[in-house]
């Protein structure tokens, strides 16, 4: 498990590029028939990825975390962005589809990760947060979300979120977590922006054409600056941080939550008149 330290706001407005990339940027995932695991030190998120070929993948625990197995004080959101897979926890299986979602409550021992098909593999993205009580884990199909429609053709931002785990959704301890897929034609997600002061935010951008990129920007809303990311890399958001991208055509991002709270709508906004 690769261990991240991510810059605080003072570095941030020193950096160049390619420190800013080393820092809140993670391009390496989705590798074929091993779990990567990245764990950043904000919110003590871990983010990583499962793509089982050759056959199943064991979720561990080990040193890093000092415990017995991976779950032992954690959670953790899995959505599928592969072909059909099939995770197993603690003995009970479930299938999860493209963009099927499932929740691993606090406690659970055996994880493992597994292909329907190996020549047409799963892609597992996961993303973990401490957990200190307990909840069910439990599927949802991307039917069960809760789409909420945003945006306009005008403004080039037409999308879908897709919620998963939030309050009124699958419950969990600080996690939420979902998915936003801009329609055609559109290119912008969230702008004007905001910054979460209680709460990380990870982005994880997929289906993000191979002639095309995401050009994300970061930072304060008075000291920007822009990350490009390509299809199934991620960027970590600290709290301080706005959260926003444009892509050269439409593309989905997967994004997840945690720290002090659960409110999808404690958020700060700020007008573009701020944005430098």
């Amino acid at each position: 498990m690769e261990m991240r330290y991510v810059a605080d706001a003072v570095r941030f407005e020193r950096m160049n590029s390619e420190e800013i990339r080393n820092s809140f940027l993670v391009g390496n995932l989705f590798g074929p028939n091993k779990i990567e695991l990245v764990y950043s030190f904000d919110d003590r998120a871990i983010i990583g990825s499962a793509v089982p070929v050759a056959g199943p993948l064991k979720l561990e625990g080990g040193e890093q975390l000092a415990c017995e197995y991976f779950a032992e004080r954690r959670e953790m959101g899995v959505i599928n962005i592969g072909d059909s897979g099939i995770v197993r926890v603690d003995g009970k299986k479930f299938t999860l589809d493209t963009k099927d979602v499932l929740y691993i409550g606090k406690g659970s021992k055996e994880v493992q990760f597994e292909s329907v098909n190996s020549r047409k593999p799963a892609k597992f993205y996961l993303v973990s947060y401490p957990a200190h009580a307990a909840y069910p884990t439990t599927a949802a199909k991307r039917s069960d979300a809760q789409p909420v429609k945003l945006g306009s053709d005008e403004e080039a931002n037409k999308r879908t979120i897709y919620k998963y785990i939030h309050l009124e959704g699958i419950k969990s301890c600080q996690l939420v977590m979902g998915y936003t897929e801009l329609a055609p034609n559109s290119v912008w997600n969230t702008m004007p922006g905001h910054t979460h002061t209680r709460r990380t935010e990870i982005y994880m951008y997929f289906e993000v054409k191979p002639n095309s990129v995401v050009f994300h920007f970061i930072g304060k809303p008075e000291e920007t600056r822009h990350i490009v990311v390509r299809n199934q890399q991620v960027v970590l958001s600290p709290s301080w941080s706005i959260h926003s991208g444009a892509g050269l055509q439409n593309y989905s991002f997967v994004w997840a939550m945690g720290g002090e709270n659960q409110a999808f709508s404690d958020m700060q906004g700020f007008s573009l008149e701020q944005i430098r």
